[in-house]
């Protein structure tokens, strides 16, 4: 069992519509996240995630009759700041860090630590993220230190950075929006791994990609959106890769879910 069935979703979207003047984006969500989860969420372009996402991240308010749910309670005057607050972060494949910036300065950008006087504890930050770059991401290489420019990272070691400092935060939910695009095989493998990291934090993340073969081995969930509305929502251990595929074809052929029986 992925997560903590028996407690409320972390979020859970119910009946969620959103217009855009005579366009739908979303029709009828039903969509949670459980605790400790990592749910792929997988479509063509046009399917409606980056609305879904844009809706949990609190860019858009549902359509009235929509309802957002954090851990059991209902949530009003959804907003980017709300879902910060409850804990909802953002990962994103290029926007994710400031490259001319120092990792330290990176890993608490908008969070600066301060010293009793009010002024910034860089050597406090400092001294933190060198931790972290060593029980977390797992740099031991003295060629990799808090001062160096993020520019001088690899594509991998990016995400690496980003996803910690949304752990180290407090993250409930960690969305990623395809973090792995562009990156070579070597660096997707070390994506991956800091994805799983996130689990086993306990908490639960959205993987957005469009590619299948990244996605399947670390979610728990697969959720398959089509022209806004859910498609499919299966368990990995449900349905094997081959089977996804077909699924896949099948809603972008006929607009509906179809798999060969079996795993």
């Amino acid at each position: 069992m992925s997560g903590n069935e028996a407690s409320p979703p972390v979020i859970e979207l119910r009946n969620v519509s959103k217009t855009f003047g005579e366009v739908r984006s979303l029709r009828d969500i039903n969509f949670h996240l459980n605790a400790g989860e990592i749910v792929g969420l997988l479509g063509d372009n046009g399917a409606g995630k980056s609305t879904l996402i844009k809706t949990i991240m609190g860019y858009h308010a549902p359509d009235p009759g929509g309802e957002i749910y954090f851990k059991g309670e209902k949530l009003t005057d959804w907003s980017v700041q709300k879902a910060r607050q409850i804990g909802i972060e953002t990962v994103y494949q290029e926007r994710a860090l400031c490259d001319q910036q120092s990792i330290w300065r990176n890993m608490f950008m908008g969070r600066e630590r301060r010293n009793k006087l009010g002024l910034l504890d860089v050597r406090g930050m400092r001294k933190e993220a060198a931790r972290l770059m060593s029980e977390h991401m797992g740099f031991t290489s003295a060629a990799v230190h808090p001062e160096n420019t993020v520019m001088t990272m690899s594509g991998g070691e990016k995400q690496g950075v980003a996803i910690t400092r949304a752990l180290y935060f407090q993250a409930e939910v960690v969305i990623l929006d395809e973090p792995t695009m562009g990156l070579s095989l070597s660096e997707t493998k070390k994506t991956l791994s800091f994805i799983r990291s996130i689990k086993d934090a306990g908490r639960s993340a959205i993987f957005i990609d469009h590619n299948i073969f990244h996605v399947y081995p670390v979610v728990d969930r697969i959720v398959i959106l089509d022209r806004g509305a859910i498609a499919a929502d299966v368990k990995k251990e449900e349905i094997s890769i081959e089977n996804l595929m077909e699924g896949l074809q099948s809603v972008a052929r006929t607009g509906s879910w179809s798999v060969p029986s079996g795993v």
